[in-house]
């Protein structure tokens, strides 16, 4: 029988490696980052060396569940922007997805422990690809009108961020409709004080104390 050609075994490799991502991604958003990695192969339909050979360590399979999901983040913006019914609609859509991408980067840190240097390429690599997009999607739902409140990018996306945080330990925490009612709360102007406002002093100021026995009398 004649071996397979090396087209087809590079695309059968990539295949399962594609495969094993999913499955991981799916599993470490179900039951967090620590999920045994057999679970994974599992999951997969693959063996446990066919995983391995992919991904050597834990780390190596959350990189790379980590990398597939911020391209999928990415492309997701443009797409989002031409199909939504409006750009405030297209925001949503994305944040949502957003939302749960951060899953499985809040993870991130605890398996990368002891390698900070690739930590913080990630980090750069997370900024560099989805600020601009999560920008587009802004600057569209103001420009249409959406949009009331200003914010920028990159606020909007560490504010999503902080809504996140520990959304996994408590189950009548919903991450994804707190960022939902935040963005909801940009399409109300916002209300800024006056610094020309006056206080407002009481209608009647008392010169001299209450006399005793009154209904005023602390005592």
């Amino acid at each position: 029988m004649p071996e397979p050609r090396p087209t087809r075994r590079r695309a059968d490799a990539q295949r399962n490696a594609l495969t094993i991502i999913q499955a991981a991604a799916d599993l470490f958003a179900q039951r967090g980052i620590d999920v045994p990695v057999r679970d994974v192969a599992q999951h997969a339909g693959v063996g446990m060396g066919t995983l391995y050979r992919h991904y050597p360590t834990r780390a190596d399979l959350v990189v790379a569940v980590y990398q597939h999901q911020v391209d999928i983040c990415a492309a997701a913006g443009p797409t989002l922007l031409a199909q939504a019914p409006s750009p405030f609609t297209a925001l949503r859509e994305w944040t949502d997805l957003f939302t749960g991408f951060l899953a499985t980067k809040h993870g991130l840190a605890a398996a990368l422990q002891g390698d900070p240097a690739t930590s913080e390429a990630l980090h750069r690599s997370f900024l560099d690809r989805l600020l601009p997009v999560c920008d587009d999607l802004l600057r569209a739902a103001t420009a249409s009108g959406e949009i009331r409140t200003p914010i920028t990018a990159f606020s909007l996306m560490r504010a999503t961020g902080n809504l996140c945080i520990g959304a996994g330990q408590d189950t009548r925490y919903d991450a994804r409709a707190a960022a939902q009612l935040l963005l909801s709360g940009l399409t109300v102007p916002a209300r800024l004080p006056d610094p020309s406002a006056q206080a407002v002093l009481p209608s009647r100021q008392r010169t001299t104390p209450p006399a005793a026995g009154s209904p005023d009398d602390p005592a």
